[in-house]
């Protein structure tokens, strides 16, 4: 993995210890927009000589190896320099250009975040977005418009404030050396594991692999993903919520040591997968299990567990702060990632492996072949195959109420 440039991890350090929540609702201050093109031509002259700052989780090696050596060398023939600023949080990225908004800084460090969900609503209710942008990019064109996950970001208006980069498909996943008869459905899964104490556990609410996971049984034991509002109010929480505690408080003592710790994150999750002490584990980038398979990381059985109530899909944007002082160079960057030829590269499974988010149906012949010529993951079947009976993604504003109610009834149990 490549370093980081030493000043961008003194920032990063600097922000995780800053409070977002203290400033949300914070409005921006009326920082004038330096993105305000109309013509691409205008972008690609001024992005020439321009560094960006890509903010970014940092403990996916093969997402830092791609952007270091994949898609940089791609904008620097754009006379744009990428550095990628690793954060073990997206929202020290956020709270880094809640900082400097409040400072009046025009002159943003932070000029892409890699980014969805919660941290993209806060950052729109502080205004925080630069907005309108995207259609700017010539590489919008071979997305799907009508597309439902381009379209809201757990239930968020996308608006044109954040480029697509890759979609995302939740999935469980399970060692069939070990599990003769997987489970079929959510509710059978929570079943086989109080069937087999100790080989089953999920990360602890709020990391997002654990968040997502909560956020799956709450469909589960309400009957199914579309008994639950997408949209969040808190009558529609205290009514399912019990159900959902109820039950994980329930499912803890036959967790892993016994529920009375959890994994901190999905790597540590994997990594008791890896080790054995677990027989399934869980993730929101499947793409990731090719590798580990084939360097031994993870057991030869490993095998991708579909549901038939289906999992959550969603997709990752890349947001540009409203005071980056690279934003032209910021939208050479989404554009080139949004490229056929990226999408394509980021989609190998020896590269990245992650799903496009281009409208694959629309492209022309020759562009469309280089998709079809992908080789098939041996341990991930095929988009359409992975995300059958997807729902899509509760509000935003139901994350951190089950995360919490998470913490007060089941962690605290």
């Amino acid at each position: 993995m490549t370093s980081a440039h030493p000043r961008s991890v003194r920032l990063a350090a600097a922000a995780s210890a800053l409070p977002l929540l203290a400033l949300v609702g914070c409005a921006a201050p009326a920082a004038t927009a330096p993105g305000a093109y109309d013509e691409w031509d205008q972008v690609l002259a001024d992005a020439k000589g321009q560094t960006v700052q890509l903010w970014m989780y940092g403990g996916d090696d093969q997402g830092n190896a791609y952007v270091d050596d994949i898609l940089a060398p791609a904008v620097a023939e754009y006379g744009v320099t990428l550095e990628r600023v690793p954060v073990t949080d997206t929202r020290d990225a956020l709270n880094r250009v809640f900082t400097e908004l409040q400072a009046g800084r025009s002159d943003g460090t932070v000029d892409l975040i890699w980014v969805n969900g919660d941290n993209f609503r806060t950052g729109r209710e502080a205004d925080a977005w630069l907005c309108g942008w995207t259609d700017l990019l010539p590489s919008m064109a071979n997305t799907d418009p009508a597309d439902p996950l381009l379209e809201s970001d757990f239930g968020t208006p996308v608006d044109g404030c954040e480029a697509p980069w890759h979609k995302a498909q939740f999935t469980l996943v399970y060692n069939a050396d070990t599990v003769a008869e997987p489970p079929t459905t959510m509710a059978e899964v929570l079943d086989w594991a109080e069937a087999n104490p100790g080989r089953f556990t999920y990360p602890a609410p709020p990391d997002f692999t654990g968040s997502v996971f909560v956020r799956e049984v709450l469909a589960s034991v309400s009957g199914g993903a579309d008994e639950v509002p997408a949209a969040f109010s808190q009558a529609a929480f205290d009514e399912l919520s019990p159900a959902l505690y109820d039950r994980l408080t329930g499912l803890a003592p036959s967790l892993w040591r016994g529920g009375d710790t959890y994994p901190a994150n999905e790597a540590e999750l994997g990594q008791l997968f890896a080790d054995g002490q677990v027989d399934m584990t869980m993730t929101y980038g499947p793409a990731t299990l090719t590798d580990l398979v084939a360097d031994g990381t993870y057991p030869a059985g490993t095998t991708v567990l579909p549901l038939e109530d289906g999992t959550v899909g969603n997709a990752s944007f890349l947001g540009l702060p409203v005071n980056s002082d690279a934003s032209a160079g910021a939208m050479v960057v989404a554009n080139v990632a949004l490229s056929v030829e990226q999408q394509v590269a980021k989609a190998k499974p020896d590269v990245w492996g992650q799903f496009t988010v281009l409208d694959i149906d629309g492209l022309d012949a020759a562009d469309r072949s280089l998709f079809d010529a992908l080789p098939q993951s041996p341990v991930v079947p095929p988009f359409d195959v992975l995300s059958r009976n997807a729902h899509g993604e509760l509000s935003a504003e139901w994350v951190p109420a089950l995360d919490e109610g998470w913490r007060t009834n089941v962690l605290s149990r």
